[in-house]
């Protein structure tokens, strides 16, 4: 329990730094229910974490429903993550970096924080925890999934965004899928190879 709330907190601040320093300056998105926040505060200036939270209710009824050990796992991180991504909200504009720096640092660093969560079975749920749904019934990596999603969240917020924005979230979200497979891919072949 301690090694999860652990890389909870990790991840969360990891995630908060990515969103606040990097994504948050140029207007950038990245994809699923963080993605959807991204936008919703763009346009109405809502609170980003907060707007995970108020999106993420009905996949947790879902959870619920299903498999209420997803909704266990996962609640504590999203409830924990979308706190600290308010809270980390003074990061924005304190540092200055050039946009496609911005992009990738910015995803690698929201993408380790998931990576990091769903290694320990936890995550910051919204689409998050639907990908993790998916992938424990297929065989698609997580982190494709995630990606699936995320692009698809992007194509929906080009009207908002505009070209050049939509450029640089791609690649904001193709960091996020990169680390967090590299991470999910890791635990994976780690468990392939520990003897049975």
């Amino acid at each position: 329990m301690l090694a999860k709330m652990t890389a909870v907190f990790i991840g969360s601040f990891l995630m908060g730094i990515g969103i606040n320093m990097f994504i948050l300056p140029f207007h950038l998105l990245d994809g699923g229910i963080i993605g959807i926040g991204l936008l919703v505060k763009y346009i109405w200036g809502f609170k980003v974490g907060m707007t995970i939270i108020l999106l993420s209710i009905p996949i947790y009824f879902l959870a619920w429903k299903f498999d209420r050990r997803y909704f266990l796992n996962s609640l504590h991180g999203m409830l924990i993550s979308s706190f600290v991504i308010d809270l980390l909200v003074p990061l924005n504009g304190f540092l200055h970096f050039p946009e496609m720096e911005s992009a990738v640092a910015g995803g690698l660093l929201i993408g380790t924080g998931i990576g990091i969560m769903l290694r320990y079975e936890t995550s910051t749920g919204g689409t998050d925890l639907l990908a993790l749904f998916i992938a424990r019934r297929s065989p698609l990596n997580v982190g494709i999934i995630i990606f699936f999603i995320d692009a698809s969240v992007i194509l929906a917020g080009l009207y908002f965004m505009g070209e050049g924005m939509f450029f640089y979230s791609m690649v904001t979200i193709l960091s996020v899928a990169f680390a967090t497979s590299s991470l999910t891919l890791i635990r994976s072949v780690s468990i392939f190879l520990s003897p049975r």
